[in-house]
């Protein structure tokens, strides 16, 4: 496992390689950030950027998201896979939100984790960029995957245990930019099918890369 100052020298080499360090899904509203999550699942990013503004110009409003059938949404979100699910679980959250939780989306774990096809993973999600509470981490493919190669874990693929062991190395105010900035570093540098190891930041810390260049 890595120390602490190398943990801050990881974070610190992904800062300055991708200083936003946002969400690549785009929305504009936080209950769009929620579904843009939902859709994503099993999805690309860039899949689901290409379909929601179709989706939320049909379905302005939480209001109108949560007056429409499942199979109303169908058509828009076909081509995001396991369409019926996600639009099912869509319709029922916008109107839990709406019955239960004032239209907001609220802000805790556990009331996150009660909607319709919300997991740790978009939980964490919103509590980072809705309501930037400190310490959550978004244990998505590139986080799981380019954390046990670096050492930070220690390569288990389960995301409940790569969150718990990140949890408790990075510093909570940095954790959920640095889960963004993993993502971005997994699509241009870290790639899962041919990672480009010469050219990577992050080399000095990279438990594979040094294990490598010693075999």
């Amino acid at each position: 496992m890595k120390t602490p100052q190398d943990v801050r020298a990881i974070v610190q080499a992904l800062k300055e390689l991708y200083p936003d360090g946002i969400c690549s899904l785009q929305y504009q509203k936080d209950y769009e950030l929620l579904f843009a999550t939902r859709l994503s699942a099993q999805c690309t990013d860039e899949r689901v950027n290409q379909v929601t503004p179709a989706l939320f110009a049909q379905f302005p409003t939480l209001e109108a998201l949560a007056a429409a059938e499942p199979e109303d949404l169908e058509p828009y979100i076909h081509s995001c896979g396991f369409f019926r699910a996600k639009a099912r679980d869509i319709v029922f959250a916008s109107r839990m939100l709406l019955e239960k939780y004032h239209s907001k989306v609220p802000g805790t774990m556990e009331e996150l984790l009660a909607l319709p096809g919300v997991g740790r993973k978009t939980a964490n999600l919103i509590l980072g960029d809705v309501h930037h509470t400190p310490g959550v981490v978004v244990a998505d493919t590139h986080c799981i995957r380019i954390t046990g190669l670096l050492g930070l874990t220690d390569g288990t693929k389960d995301p409940g245990k790569v969150e718990k062991q990140l949890r408790a190395c990075l510093p909570p105010e940095e954790s959920n930019d640095f889960c963004h900035r993993l993502v971005l570093h997994g699509r241009a540098v870290c790639r899962a099918r041919k990672p480009d190891c010469p050219n990577c930041t992050l080399r000095p810390w990279c438990d594979h890369f040094q294990n490598s260049k010693e075999g």
